[in-house]
């Protein structure tokens, strides 16, 4: 007899978990009705072409779709702002503003398979219509931060950033909008090193200092006077001044830091953005922001805040720590892994037990806060995505093929150095076809970004072992692989005709860990930064 399972990225909840998941969501939807908001519940599904209407910066991919008796395309609810802007412009359009609204729903999302992610994800959340300004954010902030008080007892914050401030930077750099999107993503991922690289041509540009920064911008009050020190006096980090204070005049002045590298989704937020973080748990748990053009795409024009905490992270997040004060580092087993002790051992630290490390799989530094995890490549990024590891070492191969992961990639550590090329049987023309080509690889994902962004329909082929066999066999037309030294593709008859990516180790961090273990984590970057600055030359 077949075992049936829930579908992958739900699950079930009993007894004791039934109860603790019940009782935050009680605790917060009273909050919220004693601050003043009336309930509101949307359908679980909705029409696809809502979001396309509304602008919502979730990608398709990650919509769960229905097709419904008429053949039009819906969608399981992904978004609890966007229906609810929806209602307000119709249902209640006649009610006067400003409305306060909450919900207790789940949203609906699919990841990517076999990560441990969830597909259903409960919020509770509130949202401000048709009110702008300070004294609306406040009200927003204060509320969210009576929200973490209520359900994360083990110690929290919320970082505020603005929208506003990253378009007036990339306004003043004279860049194309795909310059700006990859600018962009680079400073919310604190791609250090990439987003160096990437602003070195444009140097002598007024916003240069500061978009340089922008990444390593988080904490406090500090980081505010650094940018002001780089641009000079700006609207938007003045008015996060004046917020900062205001919330600090309602006592919650503790639990509010900065992040000026928060420019997540510029298109949908216009101002106002934060995000929440509670200890031991290995992602925010808390998102929010002003959305001040979402109900003008449904003919209602008016001011917007709000957020949502996710219930199941409060509840029972992953641990990122383990009261111990020790930073866990993942590292690849192999050639990544020797290369990594060499460097932190070129830093100062004592590497001795990972250089011996018989059956163990974690060590402890006897000098050093920090206990090496070794690990696979893949599992390396499923362990600082979950966050049972704080940093990871893996290198960008595996990072291109796991895309998606929500992590910082904070250091290009230079070693490990080779690349991804397209190799075909020599003479063969590749490009000189109209049929379809197929292609055999290891690395699906990073195959079929490369070929959609040439706009080639091509078939691909996953091959597990060695990948050159697929065009010796006739197999494959061509192959994307990692190469080093080209040795292998010589001595099979192939030659690579065109590049896909350059590779090396990456170090990677958690995002929650980031901001929870700021100072300790800098520390071992710089450390690691020093240990490359050391490096012997060949």
């Amino acid at each position: 007899m077949s075992v049936i399972a829930t579908p992958e990225g739900t699950r079930d909840r009993l007894f004791s978990e039934c109860q603790d998941f019940c009782a935050a969501q009680n605790k917060l939807t009273e909050l919220f009705r004693g601050r003043g908001y009336e309930e509101i519940r949307t359908p679980e599904v909705e029409y696809y072409d809502l979001f396309l209407q509304s602008g919502n910066p979730i990608p398709q991919e990650y919509m769960l779709k229905i097709v419904d008796r008429s053949g039009k395309l819906m969608v399981m609810r992904p978004d609890c702002t966007t229906p609810i802007a929806r209602v307000a412009a119709t249902k209640l359009k006649t009610v006067p503003l400003p409305q306060r609204l909450y919900y207790n729903e789940t949203v609906f999302r699919s990841g990517a398979a076999h990560r441990g992610g969830s597909s259903e994800i409960p919020q509770c959340g509130i949202e401000l219509l048709g009110a702008g300004g300070l004294e609306a954010d406040v009200e927003a902030v204060t509320l969210a931060v009576e929200a973490l008080k209520t359900v994360c007892p083990q110690g929290f914050h919320i970082e505020l950033g603005h929208a506003g401030l990253f378009r007036v930077l990339a306004d003043q750099m004279g860049m194309s909008e795909p310059q700006v999107e990859e600018m962009r993503a680079l400073i919310e991922g604190k791609h250090f090193a990439a987003l160096d690289d990437f602003l070195r041509p444009h140097r002598e540009k007024p916003a240069y200092a500061l978009l340089s920064r922008l990444s390593r911008l988080f904490g406090g009050t500090e980081v505010l006077d650094e940018a002001e020190a780089l641009i000079g006096s700006q609207p938007e980090l003045q008015y996060l001044r004046e917020l900062s204070a205001a919330l600090a005049a309602a006592g919650d002045g503790e639990f509010v830091r900065f992040d000026l590298g928060l420019v997540h989704q510029i298109d949908y937020y216009t101002g106002l953005v934060f995000r929440g973080y509670a200890q031991e748990v290995g992602a925010p748990v808390l998102s929010g922001g002003r959305y001040d053009n979402l109900l003008g795409a449904f003919g209602r024009p008016a001011p917007a805040v709000g957020f949502a905490v996710d219930v199941d992270l409060v509840t029972s997040g992953s641990t990122i720590q383990d009261g111990t004060g020790r930073l866990r580092l993942a590292l690849t087993k192999g050639r990544l892994q020797d290369q990594t002790v060499e460097l932190l051992e070129r830093a100062g630290l004592d590497c001795e037990p990972v250089r011996h490390p018989g059956r163990r799989l974690v060590h402890p530094l006897p000098d050093y806060p920090l206990d090496a995890v070794l690990a696979k490549a893949p599992d390396v990024i499923t362990y600082v995505e979950h966050g049972v590891c704080d940093l990871g070492v893996v290198g960008k191969d595996t990072i291109l093929e796991q895309s998606g992961s929500p992590f910082y990639e904070v250091l290009d550590l230079g070693f490990g150095k080779c690349r991804f090329a397209l190799a075909v049987k020599e003479g063969t023309d590749f490009y000189g076809t109209y049929r379809t080509r197929r292609v055999a690889t290891k690395y699906p994902n990073v195959a079929k970004r490369f070929f959609a962004e040439k706009g080639m329909d091509v078939e691909i082929i996953k091959i597990e072992g060695s990948v050159e066999l697929a065009p010796i066999l006739g197999l494959a037309d061509a192959i994307v692989d990692i190469v080093e030294t080209g040795a292998t593709l010589r001595e099979n008859g192939l030659v690579p005709i065109e590049d896909v990516a350059d590779v090396s180790a990456r170090l990677i961090v958690n995002t929650a860990a980031m901001k929870l273990k700021k100072q300790e984590i800098l520390d071992l970057i710089a450390k690691c930064q020093s240990g490359l600055e050391r490096e012997t030359p060949c």
